[in-house]
This record gives C-alpha cells, sequence and structure tokens, in this order.
C-alpha cells in the first residue's frame, strides 16, 4: 500500500479513501505499462516504478470527493491523467538532456534518445486507449490538454518574439506545459464524479492557478534545494539554458538597472557551465539574489488566487483539503 497521500489532506478519514483509491490507480497504472518485450517493459516501467508524488491522481480523486468518488470512471481518469504526465517527461527529459529524474538516472541516459522518446509516445498511446473507454468527451478533454503540452513545449523552445515580454510568453508556458494537465486531472475526477458544471469549471481553474504556481515553485527548488530532494541535479536548467522565472526576472532587472552586478551574472548565465565548479559559483550567487524570494512570491500569490477560487465550493473537508493542497506545494520551496 502506498503512503497515506503524498500531500496532506485535511480529513483523516477523507486520506484514508483517497489512500485506497490511489492504491488501486498504482496498480492499474502498472498494468497500463506493462509490455510483452522486456526491453519495452522495462524502459516503460522505468519512471513509474522510481515513484513520484501522484499529484495529479490525487487531485483527481480529491475532486470526485465533491460528487460520488467511488465510480470506476474516476479510477480509469486518475490513470489516464498519471499515464499522460509520465510520457511527457520521457520526451521533456530528452528535449532538456536532464541526466536524473526522480533520484533516478533520466531514460535516455539509460537507453537513449530514440528509446526514451518511443516510450513516451506509447506511454501516450496507452493513456488515449484508456480515455476511449471515458466516452467522447474525455477524449476531446485529453486531446484539448495534449495541445496544450505540446505547445507550451515548442513556445519554450522556440522564445518569446523579439518584442514580447519574456517573463509573460514563460507563464503562459508554464500555464500550458504543466498546468494544463493539472487542470485536467481535477476537471476530470469531478466530470466523472457526476458533479455539477460549475464544480468542474470551479475546480478546473483551481488546478489551472496551482499548476503554473508548482511550476514556479518548482524553479526555486532547481536552484536551492540538493538532488536528493528535487530528484534532479540542482542547476540542471542553468546549465542547459533552461528558461526558469528566476533567470528572467534577473534579466529584466539587469537591462532595467544596468547594475553592474546583476550584468555581471547574466554574462555568466550566458557563458559556458559545463564546469562544475562555475555551475556551483552561479547557483551560489542566484540562491543570494532577491529574484528568488520574488519568484516564490509569486507562486504564493497565485495560490491565494487559487484558493479564492474555490469560494462556490461547500464547507467541508474536501473544500480544506484543497487548501492544504495549494498550500503544500509552495511550502516544499519555502
Amino acid at each position: 500500500m502506498t503512503s497515506p497521500t503524498a500531500l496532506p489532506l485535511a480529513d483523516p478519514a477523507l486520506a484514508e479513501r483517497v489512500a485506497a483509491r490511489l492504491d488501486v490507480v498504482e496498480e492499474r497504472l502498472r498494468g497500463a505499462v506493462a509490455y510483452a518485450d522486456q526491453l519495452v517493459d522495462d524502459a516503460a516501467h522505468h519512471l513509474a516504478n522510481a515513484g513520484g508524488k501522484r499529484l495529479r491522481p490525487l487531485l483527481t480523486l480529491l475532486s470526485a470527493e465533491l460528487g460520488d468518488g467511488t465510480r470506476d470512471e474516476v479510477l480509469d481518469a486518475a490513470v489516464v491523467v498519471e499515464l499522460t504526465h509520465l510520457a511527457s517527461l520521457y520526451h521533456d527529459d530528452v528535449m532538456d538532456s536532464a541526466p536524473l529524474r526522480r533520484g533516478a538516472p533520466a531514460a535516455h541516459e539509460v537507453w537513449g534518445n530514440n528509446v526514451a522518446i518511443l516510450v513516451g509516445d506509447l506511454l501516450f498511446a496507452r493513456a488515449s486507449t484508456t480515455v476511449a473507454h471515458l466516452g467522447p468527451e474525455a477524449v476531446l478533454i485529453q486531446a484539448g490538454t495534449f495541445e496544450r503540452l505540446c505547445l507550451g513545449q515548442l513556445h519554450e523552445s522556440l522564445g518569446p518574439d523579439a518584442d514580447g515580454d519574456p517573463v509573460q510568453h514563460y507563464l503562459q508556458v508554464l500555464a500550458d506545459k504543466t498546468a494544463s494537465l493539472i487542470a485536467t486531472s481535477a476537471r476530470l475526477g469531478a466530470m466523472f464524479a457526476g458533479c455539477t458544471p460549475e464544480v468542474v469549471e470551479t475546480v478546473a481553474a483551481f488546478g489551472e492557478r496551482i499548476g503554473v504556481a508548482f511550476q514556479l515553485a518548482d524553479d526555486v527548488l532547481d536552484l536551492t534545494s540538493e538532488g536528493d530532494v528535487s530528484g534532479k541535479t540542482p542547476g540542471t536548467d542553468l546549465r542547459e539554458q533552461v528558461p526558469t522565472m528566476p533567470v528572467l526576472l534577473l534579466r529584466e532587472r539587469a537591462a532595467a538597472t544596468g547594475d553592474p552586478a546583476d550584468v555581471a551574472l547574466v554574462a555568466r548565465l550566458d557563458g559556458d557551465l559545463s564546469d562544475d565548479a562555475d555551475l556551483a559559483e552561479v547557483l551560489a550567487a542566484l540562491r543570494a539574489h532577491d529574484v528568488v524570494r520574488e519568484t516564490r512570491e509569486r507562486a504564493v500569490a497565485l495560490v491565494g488566487e487559487a484558493i479564492e477560487l474555490l469560494a462556490p465550493l461547500p464547507e467541508g473537508p474536501v473544500k480544506d483539503s484543497f487548501v492544504s493542497f495549494a498550500d503544500a506545494l509552495v511550502d516544499r520551496a519555502a
């Protein structure tokens, strides 16, 4: 049995119910990534076996508690969102050249880029098979989410237009690449639990806000945590020159004020960070900079907006757990 949920829920009875259903989701997830071919099976199980908080299926199950959370379709919806998430990780790690994922070597480090990409495709296919059994509306929602995931990755790769605002561009990337699936996780849970359209839209909007907040908190963690906490090598994004909010805020500040220290730090970020000692120095400088605090404050503000959106929901342990869920996402980066 898994732990009583990766994030705190406000009521022990609710936490026990959700944990029991999360165990069923985990069992179905393992079955969904199983293949007869041993190499494919090993590669497909790689990230599933590495664990993770299962935030998306947890949010699906929690949202379903606003209706009839015992429906079997809710469990399949939770499997769909986690399969989709796992599939996207295989692709993301190839594009970002990330050496670690969840504390283990990334799949492309073990089997190479081609295998990692194709395994990601296979998992997307399995997610599509599962969602097809949930009906045409679920298929359309899944397709729209998949499109946003791809657009987010594409826009991240292309960068903002010459006259675009890099910070706003980045926030849109986060909304598409991360928040879209978190919003869909909540949407499908409430929808298949038989909730009213108003409740479905409320939890989806909540998921959209906390999805962006979650990624901003991750940007902070990439700079401030050790690898055994974040599950990836600290500073990976800096080394690969992947845009993150603290770096974008630093560039904005350096351009606006011309502060010599900020300008010098930007120059180092644009240089070669392949040497571990150079990367460590840049990491230390960024950790001490106000842009890290500002990024954390932006995440906290988004969580506050998300919690305000919950006002129409009935008072009780489910609503309280949504608040706990949201707060815990950004508390990781405190």
